[in-house]
Parts: structure tokens; C-alpha cells; sequence
């Protein structure tokens, strides 16, 4: 099974995620440049990753097809935290996972908590 899908460039929308350089990204910003005597119209697409915050650019005609990361959104139980890493298991699956806890996350992770996390790419991330 894929864990993306293709799309043209112009069926992107703001706040939805696109793969560039094979890192799942959340579009920040579209802009498009209006077709030439020559040429097609022209997209420029910024984008943070979701797992570094790296800002990405993409650049290319509106008809080019682009991956697009399908974002697995699941709840999760909190098992126990070790350092800078969290042991959590799915509440559908009853998988254990074990990852990292990004620095940008807040909410307390007591054990027996519930939580919300993504999947994209076989990657994790607490949300």
C-alpha cells in the first residue's frame, strides 16, 4: 500500500500537506504566476515539514502531479515516558510504539493519558 497519493499542483489547497523531497510538508503558502505567450501558469508552493519544521519550496506548471502524504490522525494511551521518548499504544490496534517527543509538543504526558498522534510515511508524530 502507497502512503501517498498524486495529484496536479492545482488541486492543492493551503493547510494540506504535499511530499517535497520525500518529506511529508504542510503547505504554508500558493502563489501563481499567470500563463505566458509561451508557457503554462506557474505555482510556487512553501511548505515546513511536519516532522523537522524545515521550511520546503516547490516550484513547477500547475499541471505537474506531485505526491500528496495520506496523514493517518489516531488516539493513542499514554504507557510510559523515558526521557525524550514516550512509549504510547494505539487505542484501535493495541500496538505499541515507541518515539520521540518533539520539542514543539505541550500537553503533559502522564501515564494512562490519552493522546492524539499522526502517522505519515511510517513516521510518527505526537500531535
Amino acid at each position: 500500500m502507497a502512503d501517498w497519493e498524486m495529484k496536479e499542483i492545482r488541486e492543492l489547497k493551503i493547510g494540506r500537506y504535499v511530499n517535497i523531497d520525500g518529506e511529508p510538508c504542510k503547505i504554508i503558502s500558493i502563489s501563481t504566476s499567470k500563463p505566458g505567450k509561451h508557457g503554462s501558469a506557474k505555482a510556487n508552493i512553501d511548505a515546513a515539514s511536519i516532522f523537522t519544521g524545515a521550511k520546503k519550496s516547490l516550484v513547477g506548471p500547475v499541471s505537474t502531479k506531485v505526491q500528496v502524504p495520506l496523514i493517518d490522525k489516531r488516539k493513542a494511551q499514554v504507557l510510559s515516558v523515558q526521557g525524550d521518548e514516550v512509549q504510547i499504544m494505539d487505542l484501535e490496534t493495541y500496538e505499541n510504539i515507541t518515539m520521540a517527543i518533539n520539542e514543539d509538543h505541550e500537553c503533559s504526558l502522564d501515564p494512562g493519558a490519552e493522546i492524539m498522534y499522526i502517522v505519515a510515511m511510517d513516521r510518527y508524530k505526537l500531535m
